[in-house]
Parts: structure tokens; sequence; C-alpha cells
């Protein structure tokens, strides 16, 4: 009953791409509330209803602990604009391989107001991949009226976009930042190359320790499990030419229990990751990321500038 019961509620409609590669017309958008958008697939039109939202109450509890006094930490990511006088909202892109759980933590902070930006397209190597938890994220993308967009091609995704169509992809949609939640795929180094310093990723361990190529998902918590670690947690990092090379962001903590196991570690460790990655991303958006000289990032405290997380 209970495998039948989980079984029910999986989305079961894979067919959202669209085919970004005709440059006399592209279709590019970002949908507003309560309106009617089409769409190319493939040679036929697909229209579809963006539902209304509106932002509900910001979440009332803030979870960064900005502890650490810098002085001369370098250039900020927020072009000369001050906290204090408003900065623009920011449109994001948001690239999975899989469920998309981050995805959707922070597409529903995004609509209560806890963060300063949009999700205004997902990225996707896998066309209607659904997850044993429920929809995947591009199913999850379709039901909120997210454009999706496929890449990278490939011979089992002929439809997917090259490198070079990918940056005028979003550089269409207006993308301000590229965040990476669950996308198992090297980024290419034409969108690193586009995208200096705003494509951010995170990782299911505490960096540099369990990552690398072929350190993605259960495997992960299996090594940090067999090593005898008494901790582990997300990483969140700027994203460079290799796999998780990339400066360091944010970190949260997590106890290995002497009896866990890796599904239960993995548990914990995505309770983090949820939290975590819209604390960031908010922070993005906010324009409270500083580079330090040596290139490290610092996360500015909202509530005390001259103070970092």
């Amino acid at each position: 009953m209970e495998t039948q019961s989980l079984l029910s509620g999986l989305c079961t409609d894979p067919t959202i791409f669209s085919s970004f590669r005709n440059a006399k017309n592209p279709l590019f958008f970002a949908p507003s509330p309560s309106s009617s958008v089409s769409f190319s697939q493939r040679h036929k039109w697909v229209s579809y209803t963006t539902p209304h939202s509106s932002p509900q109450r910001a979440w009332s509890k803030q979870r960064l602990n900005c502890t650490n006094r810098v002085e001369n930490v370098g250039d900020s990511i927020s072009h000369g604009k001050d906290l204090e006088n408003g900065v623009r909202r920011k449109k994001l892109a948001v690239f999975v391989s899989g469920g998309g759980s981050n995805f959707r933590s922070i597409h529903k902070a995004s609509l209560q107001g806890s963060i300063l930006g949009d999700v205004v397209v997902l990225v996707t190597n896998k066309r209607g991949f659904i997850s044993i938890f429920g929809c995947g994220g591009a199913e999850y993308a379709k039901d909120k009226g997210i454009p999706v967009v496929l890449f990278p091609k490939s011979k089992d995704e002929p439809d997917g976009l090259s490198p070079s169509e990918l940056v005028s992809a979003l550089r269409r949609f207006e993308v301000d930042f590229i965040i990476l939640a669950g996308y198992l795929k090297l980024i290419p180094v034409e969108l690193i190359r586009a995208y200096h310093r705003s494509i951010v990723n995170i990782h299911p361990s505490l960096l540099p320790a369990f990552g690398g190529k072929g350190y993605y998902g259960m495997k992960v918590h299996k090594a940090v499990i067999a090593s005898g670690a008494r901790y582990s947690g997300p990483t969140i990092h700027f994203v460079d030419e290799h796999y998780d090379t990339g400066r360091i962001l944010a970190q949260s903590v997590v106890p290995v229990l002497a009896n866990d196991t890796a599904e239960e570690l993995a548990a914990k460790v995505l309770q983090e990751e949820h939290r975590l990655y819209v604390e960031v991303t908010a922070a993005l958006c906010e324009e409270r990321i500083i580079w330090r000289d040596d290139g490290v990032p610092l996360i500015r405290c909202k509530e005390n500038p001259s103070h970092y997380r």
C-alpha cells in the first residue's frame, strides 16, 4: 500500500522542453503573474497559463551568524550600490539534474520574500526526470510557469543547447546569477567566463574533503561514513573549470553519529542544504558578497555590515 501511495503521487508528463536555436525568432521570456504564454516545442506550439502568486511574509528568523569582523576585505560584488539605498531584484537561473529539492526551496523562499530575486529559467540535462520523492525539478518548474532549457546537447539529448547557445539564452533571460542545485555536469568554460563570480554550487560534504569528480549524491555520504569522519555538512562554493574546486563561500556542520547510516546522514545534510542555500542566495541577491584581497569570498552580515560570515 505504501508503494502504491508513493507512486500515485509521481508526475508523468515529461514533454516540457523548448528549442532556443531560432535566432531570428528566439523564444526567451520571464513569465508574469496571470499571463498566458506560448513557447516553441520542437515544431509545435504549447501554451500554458502562469499561476498568479503573491509574495508572502518573509521568514522571521535570520540564521546567518555574523560574528567575525574583517578589515580591508577588498571589493564588493555590489557594483558600488549601498544596501541602505536599495538593491535591484535579481534574476536567477537554476540548474538541476534530478528532483530539485534545493531548487524548490529557493523558489519558495523567493515567493515568500526571503530572497530578493526570481527564478526566471530552469536548466536541466535530463528530460522529464522523476524523483522517487515526487515530481522532478523540471516538472515542478513547468507547474510553476518557469521556462525549462535542456543542456547540454548530447547523443541522448539531441535537442539540448550548445555552450554558446546556452550563454545566449541566459543573456536573453537577463540572468544575474546561476545557482547549481544538484546539477551533475561539468560547467563549460564559456559559461564560467560569461558569468564570472556569478555561478555557485552546493556540495553535500565539507570541501575540500570528499569532493571532485565521481563524488556526488549518496556516494559522498557513504565515503564520509566509511572514513570515520565525525562531522560533515554542505558546502556552497563559486564554480570554476573543475569539479568542487572553486572558492568556498559558506559551510554548515552536521555531526556524524556513531550509528548513522549513509541515508540518515544524507537526510541531515539535505536539511542543512535547504537552509544554507536560501541564506546564501539571499546574500547574493542583496549584493552582500565581498571578495577579500586574497580572493576569498565572504558574506557581509545584513544587520551589521562591518561583520562577515
